[in-house]
């Protein structure tokens, strides 16, 4: 059962919002550094709802905001199985009635059985809900990943999730187009610290989705939750399970250029994708050929839900 969000603390902080000219220009200039070909422009937002996106609204535009909750402190070093949130009441907390819910979280445990990943992709229009969630478990059988779509009553996650709430409406959006990696860093990052070397101490939050079109991506999926304290990063990376996925995958999620003081998550993406796998983002692991194509918008604030009282960075990559 999902926590009441009257019960919950809720901290909230506006975001920098510059031109999108002006970040596309920034993004275009620093993520050279990065990859071979770079291409970033303002368009008008393709329909996200098709193929190969498959969101379930058209766009990223209208009111916007970012919206964090729980954290990793309530999964390591032992799981707080009483965090629980149901996302249909995201948007109120936004001020919208009509909403799209995008990113990456811990997925619905109760509802499956074992602990798993979120892939958050729903469309909220007052009591009508159209949720194409995915969820990924580990398969008890072989340890193959299990990618699930979710009903549409089950729109609780667990214990985490880093969300772009948006009004889901044609508009202006950031279209980033990157070939060939060339640095250490992934899409993700690269796009976040280029960024943060622009914009300093300015929070900047983008929310979204990025489309892996060629190679293989490295990727994990949670097991079910460990019976003994996980304290380390290494301890989190033996107990995590992880996968080299194949493209097209279809990613989720959100980042934020600073830390405007409300211990955020800086960056978390999950993908899925229409052939069976999904997971946790961390890189592709054939450069030569990745080839990213991203759609995001700015958020306006960012909306801190339940952030744990006793935090630490462990488990946040």
């Amino acid at each position: 059962m999902a926590q009441k969000m009257a019960s919950l603390r809720i901290d909230r902080a506006p975001l920098k919002c510059p031109p999108l000219e002006e970040v596309a220009s920034v993004l275009s200039k620093g993520l050279q550094n990065g990859f071979s070909q770079v291409s970033v422009e303002v368009v008008d937002c393709p329909d996200l709802s098709q193929q190969p996106f498959t969101l379930a609204k058209q766009g990223l535009g209208g009111k916007t905001a970012l919206i964090e909750s729980g954290g990793v402190p309530f999964l390591l070093p032992l799981v707080q199985r009483d965090k629980m949130y149901d996302m249909k009441e995201f948007g109120k907390l936004a001020g919208l009635d009509s909403c799209l819910i995008i990113g990456a979280g811990a997925g619905p445990w109760p509802f499956i059985g074992v602990n798993c990943e979120l892939m958050a992709n729903l469309a909220i229009d007052g009591d009508k809900i159209d949720n194409q969630s995915r969820m990924a478990k580990v398969s008890p059988k072989d340890s193959s990943c299990d990618l699930q779509v979710l009903p549409n009553d089950e729109t609780r996650h667990a214990l985490l999730g880093n969300l772009f709430c948006s009004e889901g409406k044609p508009g202006k959006v950031l279209k980033v187009h990157c070939r060939k990696r060339t640095g250490e860093d992934d899409f993700i990052t690269s796009v976040r610290k280029v960024l943060a070397s622009h914009y300093k101490d300015e929070p900047v939050g983008l929310g979204g989705t990025f489309l892996l079109k060629e190679g293989k991506a490295r990727q994990h999926v949670m097991p079910d939750f460990s019976t003994t304290p996980l304290h380390t990063d290494d301890d989190v990376n033996s107990w995590l399970k992880f996968y080299n996925m194949s493209a097209p995958l279809i990613a989720v999620g959100t980042l934020v250029s600073a830390d405007p003081g409300l211990d955020l998550r800086v960056q978390h993406f999950h993908s899925f994708s229409h052939h069976g796998e999904g997971g946790h983002y961390h890189n592709d692991t054939t450069p030569d050929t990745a080839e990213y194509l991203a759609y995001f918008n700015l958020g306006q604030s960012i909306i801190r839900v339940d952030a744990p009282i006793e935090t630490h960075h462990i488990g946040r990559d």
